[in-house]
């Protein structure tokens, strides 16, 4: 089983970067693509970017393509997603999740993934 927890989020300015990490536990991490996702005020919980068990494979939302990256240390067990460019409509908590399947790649729903993480703020001012 797997653990998750998200930590890095905060307030920035419009244009500004912010780097969020996901601290895993759990010996089967490094079998499962981690996906992050995100949820604002009233909307429901939306895709951000994935990455491979390997981490040679990264796959994201068309409207983060260019801005944000992703990136994961096995030996760590880590991923973390680097945003850069913000936006005000970034604004929201950002979760991190695993993949239900060990080694399934490229998974882009939340029913795909389990092993849900607490959630860290992102707020970005205008």
């Amino acid at each position: 089983q797997v653990q998750l927890a998200e930590s890095g989020g905060g307030l920035v300015q419009a244009g500004g970067s912010l780097r969020l990490s996901c601290a895993a536990s759990g010996r089967t991490f490094s079998k499962h693509t981690v996906g992050w996702f995100r949820q604002a005020p009233g909307k429901g919980r939306e895709f951000v970017a994935g990455v491979s068990p390997s981490g040679g494979r990264t796959f994201f939302a068309d409207s983060m393509k260019g801005r944000f990256s992703i990136s994961r240390d096995n030996a760590k067990n880590t991923v973390d997603l680097q945003m850069n460019s913000l936006k005000p409509e970034d604004t929201a908590v950002y979760y991190c999740a695993a993949d239900v399947i060990p080694y399934r790649m490229g998974s882009v729903t939340i029913t795909e993934y389990d092993y849900w993480g607490q959630g860290t703020q992102v707020t970005v001012s205008s």
